[in-house]
């Protein structure tokens, strides 16, 4: 099973160069049967670390920390099946329209991004996740240069957004190096003791990662980025992308050990995130372009994850009772949960909003009125992500924001708790602020715009993955459990 830790990673990076030499109908063949490759060995992972706990593999036969390491644990076979899941169905969505896909590089800058994506989730030291981090910074900022002329500027600003987060990671990493003299996250997280040199390299690394993450206010560059993308890249950037500099933060503050002034840095970041998740849905409410209100509404959802760290970081000291230790097992579930609810209903909403745009010509509100009768399935796609995304029972974003609701009452901050419901309140209202402008009729029948042609795969394959993040609340017991598979918090008392 080692070998399938380098195929993820190896296998997308090939296919990546053989699409590119191809012409544009072959390409988009075989980057189709790759993607779904993908997706079932992403499935396969899970299903070993979920039978038989971590995997662990040293390219080449050469052992860390010469070589180059990969581990996939629980959360790592997690994140790998987030994506190849939400990878093969925007696949399938994004054949059914070159327009969609926007052009013929779409699939070979798309793999890069996919074996970038894995190699983040599977790296087993600080460099090589740094070397990954920059392959998918350079498929993402490629994909949105898909969106042509208009996209070029926020394809320039997310660049430098990019470099300037990869910047300060690599500068926190060279403080980790100078500590310990090895770049292995497990063996570097041994050697450490703390300090001042520790926190001020966390402090550095979670900066540049919140770049990329677009946690507030560092987010300015996510809205034109993800809501001038093509169709079938805004799922990817917004599902996806977002959610491997938020890993690599889980992986530094679980794995790094932290000091007296890292629940001072903790709590800012749960407070910037707690300000996203209201400031972000209410501008959302007040767009009037579906696809930036989407957009918006990724800035808030980002804020939800970065409530981990207050909640978990008391539970990692050494001296943390059974209070803290039952708190961060209760956070680091309810992210969980809440990471992979918001990429199966983000990706769905996205791709809801780009078909809807194709369909009528645009995505301006006021363009999509009647929506809801002559597009049903695509209008309950976006209802039912919206659901999902404001935490209402039954769906999955329910059973992680329960959890973190009952993380914050254990560990005594109850303040995070009006935070998790307004922001529901709010999500639920710009979903129906969208809802009812496809609910609308025209006044008058001229008014109506003649729909374009949509293949049937861009109206079934987001509706799979809206039903999916409702559905899977009713099966969370088998997701938080894989989750756990090599967890730190598994030694807690």
């Amino acid at each position: 099973m080692s070998d399938l830790l380098a195929a993820l990673v190896l296998v997308p990076l090939g296919a990546a160069v053989v699409t590119a030499l191809l012409p544009a109908r072959a390409a988009g063949r075989v980057g189709l049967v790759v993607a779904l490759a993908l997706g079932a060995g992403s499935v396969l992972l899970a299903l070993e670390v979920g039978s038989s706990g971590v995997l662990e593999a040293a390219l080449g036969d050469w052992s860390i920390p010469l070589g180059i390491g990969l581990r996939a644990d629980g959360l790592s076979a997690l994140m790998v099946l987030l994506t190849g899941v939400v990878g093969a169905f925007v696949s399938v969505y994004a054949s059914g329209s070159a327009a969609a896909r926007g052009g013929a590089l779409f699939w070979p800058v798309w793999l890069v991004l996919w074996a970038g994506l894995n190699a983040v989730y599977l790296a087993a030291d600080l460099f090589n996740t740094y070397v990954a981090l920059e392959l998918v910074g350079l498929g993402a900022v490629g994909l949105v240069a898909l969106g042509g002329p208009a996209a070029l500027a926020a394809a320039l600003r997310y660049l430098f957004v990019a470099v300037l987060g990869s910047l300060a990671y690599l500068l926190g990493v060279g403080l980790v190096y100078a500590e310990t003299a090895t770049l292995d996250i497990a063996t570097a997280g041994q050697r450490l003791e703390g300090g001042v040199v520790m926190v001020t390299a966390l402090s550095l690394m979670t900066v540049g990662m919140a770049l990329k993450t677009a946690l507030f206010p560092l987010h300015a560059w996510l809205p034109p980025a993800h809501s001038g993308a093509p169709a079938a890249v805004s799922p990817l950037l917004s599902a996806l992308v977002v959610k491997a500099s938020f890993y690599v933060v889980v992986r530094l503050w679980f794995g790094l050990p932290g000091a007296d002034g890292a629940m001072a840095v903790a709590t800012l970041v749960g407070v910037l995130g707690a300000v996203g998740v209201v400031w972000a849905a209410v501008v959302a409410l007040r767009q009037t372009h579906l696809k930036r209100m989407v957009a918006y509404s990724t800035v808030a959802q980002v804020g939800y994850l970065f409530l981990l760290l207050p909640l978990a970081v008391p539970g990692l000291a050494a001296p943390a009772g059974a209070a803290e230790a039952d708190a961060a097992r209760l956070a680091w579930s309810g992210v969980a949960a809440l990471v992979v609810a918001h990429g199966l209903a983000k990706s769905a909403m996205f791709m809801s909003a780009g078909t809807l745009a194709r369909a009528h010509g645009s995505d301006r509100l006021d363009d999509l009125h009647g929506a809801v009768t002559r597009m049903p399935a695509v209008a309950m796609t976006f209802a039912l992500s919206g659901v999902c995304l404001a935490g209402l029972p039954p769906t999955l974003a329910f059973v992680g924001k329960w959890q973190l609701v009952q993380a914050a009452l254990a560990a005594g901050q109850w303040w995070w708790v009006p935070v998790l419901l307004v922001g529901g309140l709010l999500t639920f209202a710009y979903t129906a602020a969208g809802l009812r402008a496809m609910f609308d009729e025209p006044q008058r029948a001229d008014e109506l715009v003649e729909l374009r042609p949509v293949a049937r795969r861009m109206v079934v394959a987001p509706l799979v993955l809206a039903v999916l993040a409702v559905a899977l609340g009713l099966r969370s017991v088998e997701l938080l459990a894989l989750v756990e598979v090599g967890s730190v918090l598994g030694s807690l008392p």
